[in-house]
């Protein structure tokens, strides 16, 4: 059975001009064309664009979803089981942060005032001050730490908000090309470790990508770095760590 784009569109409430641009930039190419020359999309092509929505809402981007709908050893039934799990881990954090919403809410009402663990649930494990007295101890004298005790003094709420948001956004990502399997020295998986690099140079201190590869070695060196990455997958972070050393060494 094959549909035309317009029933393609209505099916999967995308617009006609979303699905001539992927087919233009190669993310789906529809499998058939009409007599005419209209373009005539499969059940097969409609699986695809399944996935592509798919990584679309979990923020992926459409040379990434390209990247990793087209490796050799993609399978859409391991796809969906790995984003369904994205998935769930979104809607675990959304309901957290809608609780503290509505919490904030009332307590503002009623003129309460929230003490710091509650104003801060929102962080989860997530803790910005958490291990400062020792990162001063260590890095005090540094540019770095300088810098990061600059830009961060300045840093409201919502800041460090969005750069939860930015670095689970990443995380995601990164976690998706691990359960695919893709080597640590693939383009993307080296392209998701420079994304985590540029979140620290953005918001913290300016960092290039040699420099990066000693925060790597950490990851896997550090007792705490490790366990907080492997938590998310067992061996994720010797896997950023590679991906780190890659990336520094590539053109």
């Amino acid at each position: 059975m094959t549909y035309t784009v317009g029933e393609v569109a209505r099916l999967a409430n995308v617009s006609v001009r979303t699905l001539h641009h992927y087919d233009e930039i190669g993310l789906l190419e529809p499998s058939q064309r009409s007599d005419a020359g209209y373009r005539l999309y499969t059940d097969d092509d409609l699986v695809r664009l399944q996935q592509v929505l798919l990584y679309r809402e979990l923020d992926f981007t459409l040379d990434e979803i390209g990247q990793v709908l087209c490796d050799k050893d993609f399978d859409p039934l391991d796809a969906l089981v790995a984003q369904r799990q994205l998935v769930a881990d979104k809607l675990k954090r959304d309901e957290g942060l809608l609780a503290l919403l509505d919490k904030t809410i009332l307590a503002m009402e009623g003129g309460i005032q929230l003490n710091k663990e509650e104003m801060f649930e929102i962080f989860g494990d997530f803790d910005p001050a958490e291990h400062e007295e020792e990162a001063k101890e260590r890095w005090g004298e540094t540019d770095s730490y300088k810098e990061s005790a600059r830009r961060t003094a300045r840093y409201t709420k919502a800041d460090w908000q969005r750069f939860k948001d930015e670095q689970e956004a990443v995380g995601a990502r990164m976690i998706a090309l691990f359960d695919a399997g893709v080597e640590p020295t693939d383009p993307r998986s080296m392209d998701v470790a420079d994304e985590a690099r540029l979140q620290i140079d953005k918001w913290f201190y300016p960092l290039s990508r040699k420099q990066y590869v000693c925060l790597g070695e950490m990851y896997v060196a550090d007792p705490r770095f490790k366990a907080n990455y492997d938590k998310q997958r067992e061996g994720l972070a010797q896997w950023l760590c590679d991906a780190i050393k890659a990336n520094a060494e590539r053109d």
